[in-house]
């Protein structure tokens, strides 16, 4: 009898100790993806002033606009995801985008002057290499299913007000990941990403009607805020 109560406390601990096992998320570990979609890009341009000292304009605000761009977009991730419990994963990662974004425009205006000449600059915005360096905590819905959250450091190159500089901030995103088959699976998210401002001061020969060119000296601030909406496959090593 006492054979047969152990025999069947054992299987009973070996049938717990597998649906365990089988609980385990399989999204535990490294893993790689691709995603595409599509990309949404804002930039913002402020606190605009212009100096062509041989006319003497020094130091004059401008009003500006900007334009958005959009355009498609294709973001590589490598990441790990840590198990904390049996249904919460804390993940690590980093996204890249090799991909520039369209080109947005950038008008500044200024007048008219003493003269009662009105002023005009023109220029182009895009966002490229952009990266983002994120945490992710995720819930396991069931070992094939992960609900994840991402919030992170992103940067990226812009090229605007005629030369190029260096923009960061912060990331936030939202994404779902479903198992296919053995390690595949397919992802679908969505992903925010906030630019702080950066000073930009650029120097060069602007052409004035009736005048020519004139040595010209411009300062301006600039952001920048981003969308995606990605979908794609990737795989769980």
């Amino acid at each position: 009898m006492k054979k047969i109560q152990y025999a069947m406390i054992t299987a009973s601990m070996i049938g717990m100790s597998a649906t365990a096992v089988h609980a385990q998320s399989q999204f535990e570990g490294a893993y790689g993806q691709l995603g595409i979609g599509y990309q949404g890009v804002t930039p913002s341009v402020s606190d605009v002033r212009v100096s062509l000292p041989s006319l003497g304009i020094n130091n004059a605000p401008l009003t500006s606009s900007v334009g958005s761009s959009s355009n498609f977009t294709g973001v590589v991730t490598a990441g790990y995801n840590f198990s904390v419990t049996k249904e919460f994963l804390l993940g690590i990662g980093i996204d890249y985008s090799p991909l520039a974004s369209s080109t947005s425009n950038i008008t500044a205006n200024y007048g008219p002057d003493a003269n009662g000449t009105f002023y005009r600059a023109t220029s182009d915005f895009k966002i490229e290499n952009a990266y983002n360096i994120f945490l992710s905590p995720a819930i396991a819905i069931d070992k094939d299913k992960l609900a994840y959250a991402k919030i992170g450091y992103a940067g990226a190159n812009a090229n605007g007000a005629g030369q190029s500089i260096s923009l960061s901030g912060y990331s936030l995103g939202l994404g779902y990941k479903q198992i296919i088959k053995g390690g595949w699976y397919g992802f679908g998210e969505v992903n925010y990403a906030s630019y702080g401002n950066k000073s930009v001061t650029s120097s060069y020969n602007s052409t004035v009607i009736g005048v020519g060119s004139v040595p010209t000296t411009a300062t301006s601030t600039i952001s920048a805020n981003t969308m995606n909406v990605l979908v794609g496959v990737g795989y769980k090593f």
